[in-house]
């Protein structure tokens, strides 16, 4: 089904970029939010580093971070204490290599890597398995959400889902980051991801891990890399087995598994949003009956910011993903 978001943007912040911007540049990580840090080891040897935060007996909610972001992303941190102010608690999974520290192969995330969460709900699942879960993912991490719910994994025991601002379509993203003021987005996202490659290299040479480096190493010099269509199939393709970017963008994205979902599942996406267009939206046939996709016709990425007051900013955001998760679990 899809509907409309009931959002109204702050009257100082309804250009889409603003909503976009505004919080990324001043919506520091929450101030009080003192989570606890584990380490997941991983079947091939590398780790997750996941942030819990919350009473130990309360309903767990999972988070998934966007592209280069982490558990100390303001979208996050500030999630996780809305959640715990309601009664729920919350970890976060930090995606290989960000979590400020480099993995420790030279693969690491990509939008449609679905093994990761699949070994981390496993392992929180066998560790708790009568608490009440539940899933919530921003832009990559939504993708790849909703690829995990869709692929038919037997299992798979969560009350709802919640996917915000979501690359459904990832061909059409890439190109239109690289069009208007979207270019803004594309060279800071691409900046910090090759600082990130090259920091990973001198990493696993200093760390005499030879075999990874040269994997690294074979790529090329990276510097002249100016989109995503560039990145995605020198870099992101060859080292998570795909045969090209053509063949990544088919297979990872996640418009395609919706249909299959049985979860309650909630999409929350803005018509306005400057990494991606109209086009990857998907139709109400493509939905399965559990998916709702609300649309807001403004909202930017990860945005969604309310507030009458000039510099009082209001994150709708949790506003909604709190009221939907009342349907499922007890919420204060």
């Amino acid at each position: 089904m899809i509907s409309a978001a009931q959002f109204t943007p702050a009257w100082w912040l309804k250009n889409p970029h603003w909503q976009t911007i505004y919080p990324a540049l001043f919506r520091t990580a929450a101030a009080g939010l003192h989570s606890s840090r584990e380490r997941l080891t991983l079947p091939d040897t590398d780790f997750l580093d996941l942030d819990f935060y919350g009473q130990s007996d309360a309903p767990l909610l999972i988070l998934l971070h966007g592209l280069a972001g982490s558990a100390q992303s303001g979208y996050i941190s500030g999630l996780q204490l809305a959640l715990s102010a309601a009664g729920l608690a919350s970890v976060v999974i930090n995606f290989r290599g960000c979590s400020g520290e480099p993995n420790r192969l030279a693969r690491a995330y990509h939008a449609g890597d679905t093994d990761d969460l699949q070994f981390v709900y496993q392992s929180l699942r066998q560790r708790f398995p009568e608490r009440p879960m539940a899933a919530i993912g921003f832009s990559l991490g939504g993708n790849v959400l909703l690829k995990w719910l869709g692929e038919g994994r037997s299992g798979i025991d969560l009350r709802a889902a919640i996917a915000v601002s979501v690359p459904l379509q990832l061909d059409v993203c890439a190109t239109r980051l690289d069009s208007g003021w979207s270019k803004i987005y594309r060279a800071y996202l691409l900046g910090d991801l090759k600082r990130y490659m090259q920091d990973k290299r001198q990493y696993l040479q200093r760390q005499g891990l030879a075999s990874e480096f040269d994997k690294l190493q074979q790529l090329g010099d990276l510097r002249n890399i100016r989109s995503f269509w560039q990145y995605d199939d020198l870099v992101v393709a060859p080292l998570h087995g795909f045969s090209g970017v053509d063949d990544y963008y088919r297979r990872s994205s996640a418009r395609q598994y919706l249909k299959s979902i049985r979860l309650p599942t909630l999409i929350i996406q803005a018509v306005d949003d400057p990494f991606m267009t109209p086009a990857v939206l998907p139709s109400d046939d493509q939905l399965s009956a559990s998916v709702v996709l609300e649309l807001a016709a403004q909202g930017g990425h990860v945005g969604f910011i309310g507030g009458r007051k000039l510099l009082k900013p209001e994150y709708w955001l949790e506003q909604r993903i709190l009221a939907f998760l009342s349907g499922y679990f007890p919420v204060r």
